[in-house]
């Protein structure tokens, strides 16, 4: 099957979907402010699978490596390990119930070295109120980057070497280096930034080649960067609030964009839907963290 244009993969309509992930071989999304965990195929479009619900935010998830059906999460206001053995969600950590904001977690990612990296912000975007924590096995979280408004990505490049961060409202992209040993952040550099008519940079992902996918929240289009900064393409898209960007499918090169309804007054028909499209570039996959090592 070959999708020439932007496809609606399935009917369903998120308020918030977020956190695409192309995990073994299918495609995992949350509906973000509805607590939902989704799944669903990459080779047809049909309905979103519903994986599991709990009764907070969630942000985005990263498969535990050898347990199929176990997640670590970044859940309401902190992280979260669910365990499909015993069906159950546990804290291990909550890091922003005591935020005068009144704060959610956000987005969130493995990096290629099994350490987890979420994001925060306040409910109402309070400026400076969002912050990166750091998550390895063994360890509290840590907060790595502080003063975000709404933090979104982060996305690493396949050595783990390179992190790229969002702060949405600002328009700002940056690049980091990472220490692959430690996960410790140095020489914070302006990536992209954006003009507000350009659209919010959102979630993002990094492919084989070492380009930058940006969702361009309010711009109805991703695109891609080079490692220079320099635009490579845009594709348009029929929704307006493209949130996370992923590239699975056959030979992991079917682009699939979650977008959002939630804020618009007259939302058209395919806002809120899970688009897909092929593309001449190969993704990769999420990256797992390891099964053991966490805990309250």
């Amino acid at each position: 099957m070959r999708l020439p244009e932007p496809t609606p993969w399935s009917d369903d309509r998120l308020e918030l979907g977020e956190g695409a992930r192309w995990v073994a071989d299918r495609l995992v999304l949350v509906d973000l402010l509805a607590g939902r965990l989704l799944e669903t195929g990459g080779d047809a479009p049909a309905p979103l699978r519903e994986l599991r619900r709990v009764d907070a935010p969630l942000g985005a998830v990263a498969p535990l490596a050898g347990r199929p059906d176990a997640w670590l999460a970044a859940l309401g206001t902190g992280v979260a390990v669910f365990d499909g053995a015993d069906d159950r969600w546990t804290y291990l950590a909550d890091l922003e119930s005591g935020n005068a904001a009144r704060a959610r977690m956000n987005d969130a990612v493995a990096d290629p070295h099994g350490r987890f990296w979420a994001g925060s912000m306040a409910y109402d975007s309070t400026p400076g109120a969002g912050t990166l924590y750091r998550a390895a096995p063994g360890s509290a979280p840590v907060a790595a980057v502080t003063g975000l408004t709404i933090s979104n990505g982060p996305a690493f490049d396949g050595t783990g070497t390179v992190m790229y961060l969002a702060d949405t409202p600002l328009g700002h992209v940056d690049r980091f280096a990472v220490d692959a040993r430690t996960g410790e952040l140095s020489a914070r550099e302006p990536f992209l930034r954006l003009a507000p008519a350009e659209g919010s940079p959102d979630g993002m992902t990094v492919d084989a080649a070492g380009h930058l996918w940006v969702a361009l929240w309010g711009g109805y289009a991703v695109r891609r960067y080079r490692p220079d900064g320099t635009l490579d393409r845009e594709i348009r898209l029929p929704a307006a609030q493209p949130t996370s960007v992923c590239l699975g499918g056959p030979e992991l090169r079917r682009l699939f964009v979650t977008t959002a309804r939630i804020g618009l007054d007259r939302p058209g028909p395919l806002d809120g839907a899970l688009l897909a499209l092929d593309v001449d570039v190969t993704g990769v996959p999420a990256r797992p963290v390891p099964a053991d090592g966490w805990s309250a």
